[in-house]
């Protein structure tokens, strides 16, 4: 992360809690500890005859008000490319940590850091390993479908993007990051 973007981070996180700790309807203020942890987190699935993929997602945070929760999630990813032989068989590992401020009725806006450390296939069928950082900001939606269940849709913007140079694979192929699926557990955050 290059470091104006990490202490622009530090700043916004050091500074949350008291811009967003303001009015009396937005404090937590004698909620138990362990009242305030949120958790949640995502699973993919794809199987099929080109590719298999599996994708595990959990999230922990806490809730610093009823508006404003920090937090972080860790990614694991598996892809199976089944179109050479041997098959190509990548892992990828992820961490990010995050900030998001509920707006209103389920809209939030969110901003996060994302290490992520992913292999790619070479054209010989052998993978190479790299690490990727991005800071990246921007909305969403989260909607409840059941009890410990919900929708969500979210847009970022990855502010660390860039073209890939000739011989290097970039694990996004916009600035545009878009995310949706159903979250599992307490996360709804409003």
């Amino acid at each position: 992360m290059k470091r104006p973007q990490f202490i622009f981070l530090l700043v916004l996180m050091a500074s949350a809690s008291q811009v967003f700790g303001q009015g009396k309807d937005n404090s937590l203020k004698g909620t138990p500890f362990k009242e305030r942890i949120v958790t949640g987190g995502g699973l993919g699935l794809g199987f099929g005859s080109v590719q298999d993929f599996v994708s595990v997602s959990p999230v922990i945070g806490y809730s610093i008000t009823k508006k404003f929760i920090a937090g972080t999630g860790i990614t694991y990813r598996y892809t199976n490319y089944k179109i050479t032989n041997p098959s190509i068989k990548l892992n990828d590992y992820a961490v990010s940590p995050f900030l998001r401020y509920n707006i209103y009725r389920g809209f939030f806006l969110q901003t996060e850091y994302e290490y992520l450390n992913y292999e790619f296939p070479t054209s010989t069928a052998e993978t190479v390993r790299m690490d990727f950082t991005s800071f990246m900001a921007g909305g969403g939606l989260v909607q409840p479908i059941g009890r410990n269940l919900a929708f969500y849709v979210m847009a970022l913007y990855n502010f660390s993007y860039q073209q890939p140079v000739p011989g290097r694979v970039s694990p996004y192929g916009s600035p545009f990051v878009i995310r949706a699926g159903v979250n599992i557990g307490n996360f709804l955050g409003f």
